[in-house]
């Protein structure tokens, strides 16, 4: 039988990181399913999920703690099993507005009060090419209850855009579509 593993890790930011967690894990027998990383404030850090047998958990979960004293932290959660995959509605979510704090809790707040599962998020501050202003960007893929009308979606989010003043542009994606 096989584990899935999901790994997050940080450490500063330099060659070699996402080497190191990868050599462990092929060491150890594992495979690498998929990841995401970034560097952060000049932190490298990421998420990782990988497959392997269960009699190598643990040796792998020796050998990634011995990658702390090179300043290398890794975090270790054992997955659950695969469900079975049950068509799914899912959404592609943009986001754009003038910078300002709370534009992250306002829309996930909205999502999660009509049920709505983010799948992915990624976001950053960029400047605007006239003025320079920062302009908070974001894209989340989402799934959303069968439920839910999508026209109901857009309306909470249209007025949660006119109370903040983001522009929010919401998407049909494919059912069941990955990253």
């Amino acid at each position: 039988m096989t584990t899935p593993l999901v790994l997050t890790f940080v450490g500063e930011d330099r060659p070699g990181l996402v080497n190191a967690i990868s050599e462990a894990v092929a060491a150890h027998g594992g495979t690498w399913l998929e990841s995401r990383s970034a560097r952060l404030a000049g932190k490298f850090a990421g998420v990782v999920l990988v497959r392997i047998a269960d009699e190598s958990v643990i040796p792998l979960e020796s050998a990634l703690a011995k990658l702390a004293p090179s300043g290398l932290r890794v975090s270790i959660e054992r997955g659950a099993a695969a469900e079975p995959e049950r068509p799914q509605r899912t959404v592609k979510l943009d986001v754009v507005g003038r910078e300002r704090p709370g534009i992250v809790r306002d829309v996930t707040e909205a999502l999660t009060r009509l049920g709505v599962n983010i799948e992915e998020f990624a976001s950053g501050l960029e400047g605007e090419p006239f003025t320079g202003a920062l302009m908070f960007r974001a894209s989340a893929r989402l799934t959303v209850p069968e439920k839910l009308k999508l026209d109901d979606l857009r309306k909470a989010l249209e007025k949660l855009a006119a109370e903040i003043m983001v522009d929010l542009n919401v998407g049909e994606g494919e059912p069941g579509a990955g990253a």
